[in-house]
Order: structure tokens, then C-alpha cells, then sequence
């Protein structure tokens, strides 16, 4: 719980404070022996832990997201297979899950503030850009979607120049040479997040080159995450959206 929406619950009554102070002296982490949960995160940052499934024990996935759900009321996990989704819906029945992206959530409603752009080079980086997209929805930002805008047909880019500059953050994420941030960069006055993918054939090295032209770009305002990592940048986007919406 936000500790803003903890202290107006005293102030109007819902919340009395004997709860509120048990709530703020609880250990800043739940100890599982097997994990630390971070159930203050939000407090502290604004957006709660998120879990990264891929290499997760069955049984300690499964504690870890009824622990998350319990402490915030939704939950998230990235690289999530077909395989612990299953595990894991008959114990969270509300869980939903995309295979593109490979997110499984349950998610409170939430009317999404500002404004980020997440814009693909082909329709093969779609899946990155999905889990980005959707780790920023997950943490209250509105996401305008561009996919398949690649600089081998710049003018499919071109036509929607007025549509990312309205945007407070746009995320480019492309494979090949990555050359889509660069070009996105010299057409929008606001931040541009780029994202290797690991698209690409042989001399790609698995997202290598992108990755490189994406940290040697030549345009101002352009900052590079890691190859695929659709998470961080979905992450570092709302953290940004966040400070322009942020109302005092």
C-alpha cells in the first residue's frame, strides 16, 4: 500500500491507527527462507516487486506470488511459462496471461496517467515490446503502441512523428542494427528509452550489434537497457511518465 493511501485512509476513518502502525512496523521485507520479499518497495518507490519467473522452483513460485498478492492486492510476474502459468492459476484463480509477452498478473483498475510511446522496428520485436508495455500499464501509465515502424520503410515512422511527440517517454526497441532509437531520437524533445532485441541474423551476435549502435548513438536524450529487456525499460518509462504527472 502507498503510504499516501495508508495515511488518507486514517484521515478519513477507513483505517483506525492502531492498524496503520502495525502496517508501518512490520520488517521492511517478509522472510521466506528461500526469498526476502520486498512488501515495502512501494512505499518506498511507489511501485511494488515484481516477480521474474524463469528459473523459479514450482513451490517457490507459487508462495512468492500468493505472498505478493496478499501484500498489494494484484501481482505480476515476467518470463513466465505456459508451464508455471498453469502451476500457478488454480492457486491464484484471477490470474491472466499473455504468451507473447510472457506476463501473468492479476491486476487492479486502473485509468492509466500521461503518456508513453512504446514503438517496435518489426513485428519480431512485438514480444519485448509487450512486456514493456504491459509492466508500464501495470504501474498506472497510459501506453500508446507502434509497432512494426523500422527504418528499412522510414515513412511508416514519419506518419506517426506527431503522435510520439505528444508522448513524455518513448521507448524504441529493435533488433538488426537498432538504428530505430537514433532516428526516434533526433524527432521527439523528450526522453527515448532504447531496447536491443535479439532479432537478427548471424553477425547480430543475439542483440549484440543493436546494442552497441544503441549506446553509440549520436543522438542526445537516448538511453539503452539491456538485449530483450523489455521489463527495465517498461520500468524506467513509468518512473519518468510518473514524474511528469506526479501531482504534488
Amino acid at each position: 500500500m502507498p503510504i499516501e493511501t495508508l495515511l488518507q485512509a486514517v484521515k478519513d476513518g477507513s483505517m483506525d491507527i492502531a492498524t496503520a502502525k502495525e502496517i508501518l512496523s512490520r520488517a521492511p521485507y517478509e522472510e521466506l527462507g528461500f526469498a526476502k520479499l520486498d512488501t515495502h518497495r512501494e512505499i518506498r518507490t511507489g511501485f511494488a516487486e515484481v516477480v521474474y519467473c524463469q528459473n523459479k522452483a514450482d513451490d517457490f513460485l507459487v508462495q512468492i506470488f500468493l505472498k505478493l498478492y496478499k501484500a498489494h492486492g494484484e501481482v505480476m510476474g515476467t518470463r513466465c511459462s505456459q508451464t508455471q502459468f498453469e502451476l500457478l492459476q488454480p492457486h491464484l484463480p484471477d490470474l491472466i496471461y499473455d504468451p507473447v509477452s510472457r506476463i501473468a498478473k492479476i491486476m487492479k483498475p486502473k485509468e492509466g496517467e500521461g503518456l508513453i510511446a512504446v514503438c517496435t522496428a518489426g513485428t519480431a520485436d512485438i514480444a519485448v515490446a509487450e512486456e514493456c508495455a504491459q509492466t508500464a500499464e501495470f504501474f498506472g501509465q497510459k501506453v500508446e503502441r507502434f509497432y512494426d515502424m523500422g527504418v528499412s520503410g522510414l515513412h511508416r515512422l514519419l506518419s506517426k512523428v506527431d503522435r510520439l511527440q505528444k508522448a513524455n517517454c518513448v521507448v524504441a526497441i529493435a533488433g538488426m542494427e537498432g538504428a530505430l532509437a537514433s532516428v526516434i531520437g533526433g524527432l521527439v524533445a523528450n526522453p527515448v528509452i532504447a531496447v536491443p532485441t535479439s532479432v537478427g541474423y548471424g553477425a547480430n551476435f543475439h542483440g549484440l550489434s543493436a546494442l552497441l549502435t544503441m549506446l553509440n548513438s549520436c543522438s542526445n536524450g537516448v538511453a539503452t537497457v539491456n538485449i530483450d529487456n523489455g521489463f527495465g525499460a517498461g520500468f524506467l518509462a513509468s518512473q519518468i511518465n510518473r514524474l511528469v504527472t506526479r501531482k504534488e
